[in-house]
């Protein structure tokens, strides 16, 4: 897969004092572009719960590059950084654009997967493995080894 986007929607509720959007609210889109990919290559939060695993974060940042205004349309896309083979850790960045492709933020975040029922980190199934290895990847995209 070349790439994967989704347009965000800013709303009133993400808005801070100064009318522009607040900085949680780029992790909030964070993770909606996230679980958006993983349901569009078959898996869904309910198949998760399923599989007894789930994505955990250990780092995730954000750098802001240019203010976001409620009026302003955007994009968001994830690629993949770097990953063990087996998908069992890995970093994700996502690029969030303003209209004209100027780059409004970049996240960038360190994760896992977790067994739900040990409550331990684990190397997660094969759908996780074939949802993953489809990722877009980045041009420096690194296995870790």
């Amino acid at each position: 897969m070349n790439q994967f986007k989704k347009k965000l929607q800013i709303r009133w509720a993400d808005l801070d004092p100064n009318g522009h959007v607040r900085h949680s609210v780029y992790y909030d889109w964070g993770a909606y572009c996230r679980i958006a990919f993983l349901t569009a290559n078959d898996l869904s939060p309910s198949q998760m719960m399923e599989l007894q695993v789930g994505p955990v974060i250990f780092r995730e940042e954000c750098v802001f590059k240019k203010e976001v205004r409620q009026e302003e349309e955007l994009l968001i896309d994830l690629e993949l950084v770097q990953a063990r083979r087996n998908f069992s850790r890995w970093t994700v960045r996502h690029s969030i654009c303003k209209e004209g492709g100027v780059l409004a933020a970049v996240i960038t975040l360190d994760g896992a997967w977790i067994d739900t029922v040990k409550r331990k980190l684990t190397t997660p199934p094969v759908q996780v493995f074939d949802a993953y290895g489809v990722m877009p990847k980045s041009a420096a995209f690194e296995w870790l080894d």
